[in-house]
């Protein structure tokens, strides 16, 4: 529900994938530790991934799909770092030209430019010399949407980051054209189609003059081809899926992807987070309060990479959930504690909401009104316009109007 965030980004946002050790033995080929490496991304082990890429790299200094593969890698881990990997990143307009963000570490910075560079290059001058091969074609394109999606996921420049993806579009529809079998590019095409589809009529028209196509129906149906026959792009297929079904509120949709997903990767919580919110979203508080509480214990035992407060957004979560179900003290402790000082401005923001709400169940108009004040000026600091307007709702409430 937060604005302002590109669906780009959040193809990849969920991709937060651990695995088995970096080392690797001499005969094994770049394609198969970039396989292992994805495995390692889908389980939040960042730095193992992007350790076994730089392998590949070093393997196959000459393919584009190398150097694409580690600059991925690194700019998922710049989105974890700064903690933007949920659908609610996700679900506001697209309408924005630029938002501020905080700034990655330099030297992640550096390694994404010079493999995206080199990708791009390598890339570019395949297509020179085939111009008809779908997988040049294919290289270039995917290329140019991890470019695109960088600009506007990390640097912030959300229209400049559309238009840098319109490279990606053409490319990918030519493969499309030359070789209908291969679905994987329609992850871009239809990515951007349902982009297109939401954005206000103004946009909608410089869109079209810059050559993108719309169609929410169609981009949707792009997607779900590319989930059910994709290869290399399957997975992130269905995480797109999983936002968009979001937006469209068509959550039992959502929800059997993200059970599939679960069996794909049982190791990956967030799933079991996105499970939760859309099962919340979806006015299944019961449903939710199960899930978010056994994605709790697996976060407990948790011993890697955590995305900054997380675990104050998983409580928030079920303490959301709790209200919801009349349930308001037991849903106390989890909403103070994602309170803390650790959690995001927007998940205390929110969190201060539903505790207005608590009050307000209790018929504590006072305590309400506390609550929703400090939730008003958590929203607007976390750029949650969402939770803004249920905070000022909550305060006319509490003030009897």
């Amino acid at each position: 529900m937060r604005s302002g965030r590109p669906l780009p980004a959040c193809v990849a946002i969920l991709l937060l994938w651990t695995g088995a050790s970096a080392a690797s033995p001499p005969q094994e080929t770049a394609d198969a530790l970039r396989a292992r490496a994805t495995q390692l991304i889908y389980e939040h082990q960042h730095d193992q991934a992007i350790a076994l890429l730089r392998q590949a790299v070093a393997i196959a200094p000459d393919q584009s799909a190398t150097h694409r593969s580690l600059a991925s890698a690194v700019w998922l881990k710049m989105l974890f770092l700064r903690g933007a990997v949920t659908v609610d990143h996700y679900l506001g307009p697209f309408n924005r030209a630029k938002v501020d963000l905080t700034k990655p570490p330099p030297e992640l910075v550096t390694e994404f430019q010079t493999h995206i560079s080199k990708a791009l290059a390598i890339a570019e001058s395949r297509v020179a010399s085939s111009p008809k091969d779908p997988q040049a074609l294919y290289d270039l394109g995917a290329a140019h949407g991890l470019n695109a999606s960088y600009i506007a996921s990390i640097e912030g420049r959300l229209l400049a980051g559309f238009r840098a993806a319109s490279r990606a579009y053409d490319e990918h529809e030519r493969v499309l054209q030359l070789d209908p079998s291969r679905k994987d590019a329609g992850l871009t095409v239809g990515t951007y189609r349902y982009i297109v589809s939401t954005l206000s009529p103004p946009l909608r028209l410089m869109a079209y003059v810059a050559g993108f196509g719309g169609g929410r129906e169609r981009g949707i149906q792009m997607l779900q081809e590319t989930a059910a026959q994709g290869r290399e792009n399957r997975t992130d297929a269905m995480f797109a899926l999983v936002l968009v079904y979001n937006r469209e509120k068509r959550y039992d949709e959502a929800l059997r992807v993200l059970q599939e997903l679960r069996t794909m990767h049982p190791r990956n919580r967030l799933v079991l987070l996105e499970a939760g919110s859309t099962a919340l979203r979806a006015g299944r508080p019961d449903q939710a309060e199960a899930v978010l509480t056994e994605g709790l214990g697996m976060l407990a035992a948790t011993t890697g990479a955590k995305i900054p407060g997380e675990e104050a957004l998983w409580r928030y979560k079920r303490g959301a959930a709790r209200v919801a179900l009349g349930r308001g003290d037991a849903a106390r402790p989890d909403l103070q504690s994602a309170t803390s000082p650790e959690a995001q401005a927007w998940v205390r923001g929110r969190a201060r909401v539903e505790l207005a709400r608590v009050a307000l169940q209790r018929g504590d108009r006072a305590g309400a009104a506390g609550e929703a004040r400090q939730a008003e000026s958590l929203c607007e600091q976390g750029q949650d316009p969402v939770c803004l307007d249920e905070a000022k709702k909550l305060l006319r409430s509490s003030d009897g109007r």
